[in-house]
This record gives structure tokens, sequence and C-alpha cells, in this order.
């Protein structure tokens, strides 16, 4: 064989052995292009996340509102192993406590859930002028309910009972300032979230913070009924 062919022969034998074998020959049907890399090979469906039923903030109020609740509850339990340890409640020759401004104290207070409860309403479909409304007048009678309150104290300090005048006045002023204490803050509160609303910070789709401050004057409204009965009811 000439010198020329065997050359020739020898270069086909490499080009044959370098082409790639076709993947049809021999094989199964061809495989489809796996994902990129990074993605999920296991999509989830491709329509929208569902929103959670509670959102984070919310929750988190749930948590710090169940907190508030123990922290009254102890101070309720402290209270009644005072009063029913005691064989006269009140102790004799103490000032009696003023139900009858109180009865229209609470008054006050509960009917500011009906405002909180329009504030809310407003929000919901956008009614920033309803939401300041309300805000307002809830803030309002919140600071009626501390007006009134604190002229009580100022009359029951004048005739003698005070905080270290007995188990008495310090279970009174300890259950009922802490009561007070939280509905200070709750109208400080409100002021913010009002400043706010005059300010069109809040829309019907954004309007978490009123969410939150609702619900914790709801429960400063709620708690002070139960105050109320044990405290100042005989």
């Amino acid at each position: 064989m000439p010198r020329a062919d065997v050359i020739t022969s020898v270069v086909d034998t490499i080009v044959d052995e370098a082409r790639p074998v076709s993947p049809n020959l021999g094989a199964g049907p061809p495989l489809p292009p796996g994902p990129p890399f990074g993605e999920d090979p296991f999509p989830s469906s491709p329509g929208p996340k569902a929103a959670p039923p509670v959102s984070n903030a919310r929750l988190g109020m749930l948590v710090f509102l169940g907190f508030e609740a123990m922290f009254f509850a102890g101070l309720i339990g402290a209270f009644l192993v005072f009063r029913l340890g005691s064989a006269f409640w009140p102790p004799l020759g103490r000032p009696r406590l003023p139900i009858a401004v109180t009865l229209v104290n609470t008054a006050f207070l509960l009917s500011s859930g009906y405002t909180m409860r329009s504030a809310l309403r407003a929000i919901r479909i956008g009614d920033c002028k309803g939401l300041a409304t309300g805000l307002s007048a809830t803030a309002l009678i919140g600071t009626m309910f501390l007006a009134i309150q604190g002229s009580e104290w100022v009359r029951l300090i004048r005739h003698g009972l005070t905080l270290s005048a007995g188990i008495y006045g310090a279970t009174f002023y300890t259950l009922i300032g802490c009561h007070g204490l939280h509905v200070l803050g709750a109208v400080v509160w409100l002021l913010i979230v009002l400043i706010g609303a005059r300010g069109n910070r809040f829309s019907a789709r954004n309007h978490v913070a009123v969410d939150l401050c609702g619900m914790y004057w709801y429960f400063v409204i709620a708690i002070w009924p139960v105050l109320f009965a044990l405290v100042y009811m005989r």
C-alpha cells in the first residue's frame, strides 16, 4: 500500500473515533433539560403564596397581651388572698371607695370601645378623616377617665387612704394604679397614631399600627370591669 494511502487511512480512523456518538443511537429517548443552577428542581405552584391567617405583628401583640393578662391575674390573686383572709373588708375606719362616681367613669371607659371600633372601621375603607375622629374621641374619653380617677384618688388621700395605710390601701393603689398606668400608656399610643392618621400615613391596606393600638385599647377597657367588681363592689 502506498504511503499516502496509509496516512489517509489513519487520519480517517482518528476522525471517526473522535466524532460524537448520536444520543439517539442505541439509547432511550432524550432526557429533558434540568433546571438552571440554583433553582428549585421541584417548584411549588406558580400562584401567589397565601397570606398567613395572623400577621407577625398581631401575633406578637397577642403574646404581649397574654403576658399582660398573667400580670393582672397575679395582682388580682394577691388581692383576693388579702381580701378573703380579712375579717372585715374594707377595714373599719377606712374611707369608703366612691362607687357611684366610679360606675359612671366605667361607663365612660366602656363607651370608648365604640369609638375605637368606629376608627377601625373607617381606616378599613380608607377613611382617614373618620379614623382621626374616632381616635380623637377615644383618646378624649381615656383622658377623662384618668382625670376623674385622679380626682377621686386625691379625695381618698385627703381622707387618710394612702399607699402606706395598711394592706387595704396598698392593694387598692397597686391594682388600680397599674391599670391607670396602662390607660395612660394607651392614651399616649392613641395620640401617636392620631398624628400619623392626620398625616395620611395609613390606608385601607396599610394600617397595622392602628390595629395593634386597637387591640391594646380593647384589653385595657376589658380588664377594668373585672377590677371594678373586685375592688369597688363589696
